[in-house]
């Protein structure tokens, strides 16, 4: 063995045993060690199915006294790899085409064995379609042709493509569809967020879920198509830069909320269950499909909006009138407090300037809400409460008091109160009283006071 090292040949020998930490080499009657790190270029699984193996081993350390010796499998089989990486680099260059074999596949991509040497077929380099896993187009041992697409001599990092190898077909796209078409397809794969529709030339485009129904926004693919299905769509957008076509099934449905329109008109009265509450209205079902909204502010003219709501519970049969229609953006607008008479025509006779009284019936920090005759709102804003800033305090008023006020306007069917214009109004009325009965002699501050006094009685 001697003699061979020093020729520089690497002698040959059989693995007879395995022992802590590696293996017992036989070498022309030598027994040699092998370290387990230095037995193959890859994992070994089973140390003992290598015992009888005959091999080709360079030595590493040998001392002739002790006649023992450190071995190598692994030494020699790094030098055939270089061999045939340097070998395949000959045939490797940017753009050129190869022929490899799969070695392994994961999730990103697949690894290809260019003799040699090893190439990274990225998911995304695999088809111009959309690919869920590497192993729905390649399997392990497949002879498969690339095209060298990335390729760095010094690291021997190769990216490659097998799509590069055909023509774009997104090339094309612009001019092969239109927005408005309808265009036939395949139902290439389900997501929680839509349906792709195989429209063929490797062009895939995708429904949204929220194209899917007319009436139901959120509804699973898997409810309404099944892969495999053959259908039709329309083109509603093309993204040529991000290689995307939205595509819509509902459009070739009939559709509901146009349906309606054409047969109700804004004014119509309609009955139908509650089908929904929530903070800030209820839904009512128009059509088995349909649900209109009744907003919280449109359930009463007069009681507070969210006392009225708790009225209300699913299942209950309302009526109520049809406010808007608008089929563009899929929504009814209705009103229960529109089938009686508003709060302003109750209050038509409550002109501006007119005396009226009427019952506390909610205080808050900024202003006073009272009940006037007819069931008719009526609010006091605090400045409105006195022409004196320390009377301008809504803690001194409980609920159930009287109290007179001014009106002042008519907004949004509730009437605007002032008790400071009433403060105004009385002493205007009693200055010119008190000086239509004064004599000559009286001055204008007594005249004032004593309208002041009277105003405060």
């Amino acid at each position: 063995m001697e003699k061979t090292v020093a020729e520089g040949i690497d002698p040959e020998g059989t693995i007879i045993d395995v022992v802590r930490g590696g293996f017992t080499v036989d070498i022309n009657g030598v027994f040699a060690f092998m370290p387990s790190s230095q037995v193959d270029h890859k994992p070994i699984r089973d140390a003992k199915s290598l015992i009888g193996l005959k091999d080709k081993f360079r030595v590493l350390k040998m001392d002739a006294l002790r006649t023992n010796a450190i071995v190598s499998r692994r030494a020699i089989q790094s030098d055939t790899i270089a061999a045939a990486q340097k070998e395949a680099m000959k045939n490797i260059s940017l753009g050129a085409v190869v022929e490899g074999t799969v070695k392994n596949i994961t999730d990103y991509g697949v690894f290809v064995d260019l003799g040699g040497i090893d190439g990274l077929l990225h998911v995304t380099d695999l088809s111009w379609k959309r690919v869920n896993h590497p192993r729905e187009l390649v399997h392990v041992g497949e002879k498969i042709t690339v095209k060298v697409i990335q390729f760095d001599p010094e690291s021997h990092r190769i990216s490659l493509g097998m799509k590069q190898l055909e023509e774009d077909p997104w090339e094309t796209a612009s001019r092969a569809f239109n927005v408005g078409d309808t265009v036939s397809g395949k139902v290439s794969s389900l997501t929680d967020y839509g349906a792709f529709i195989d429209l063929g030339n490797n062009i895939e485009g995708l429904v949204h879920m929220s194209e899917l129904s007319w009436t139901n926004k959120n509804i699973h693919p898997s409810k309404v198509l099944q892969n495999g299905q053959d259908i039709d769509v329309v083109v509603l957008g093309i993204d040529q830069d991000k290689r995307r076509i939205s595509l819509g099934y509902k459009q070739l449905q009939p559709n509901p909320w146009k349906q309606f329109a054409e047969n109700h008109n804004v004014g119509d009265v309609v009955t139908g269950p509650i089908k929904n509450t929530t903070e800030f209205g209820l839904f009512v079902a128009l059509t088995p499909e349909l649900d209109g909204m009744v907003h919280i502010s449109d359930l009463s003219w007069n009681k507070l909006d969210e006392e009225e709501l708790k009225k209300f519970v699913r299942g209950q049969e309302v009526t109520a009138k049809i406010l808007d229609i608008n089929p563009e953006k899929e929504r009814v607008t209705l009103g229960i407090k529109q089938l009686t008479e508003s709060a302003e025509n109750n209050a038509v006779s409550l002109k501006k300037g007119a005396v009226v009284c009427g019952t506390v019936s909610e205080i808050t920090p900024d202003e006073l809400v009272l009940t006037l005759a007819g069931d008719v709102r009526g609010v006091i804003r605090r400045t409105d409460l006195s022409r004196e800033k320390s009377e301008q305090d809504t803690s001194k008023f409980n609920v159930g008091d009287s109290v007179e006020a001014s009106v002042v306007s008519i907004e949004d069917n509730t009437v605007k109160l002032s008790v400071r214009a009433l403060q105004v109004t009385l002493e205007k009325q009693a200055v010119k009283e008190f000086s239509n009965e004064a004599d000559s002699g009286s001055v204008l501050g007594d005249i004032l006071g004593a309208a002041i006094e009277n105003s405060k009685k």
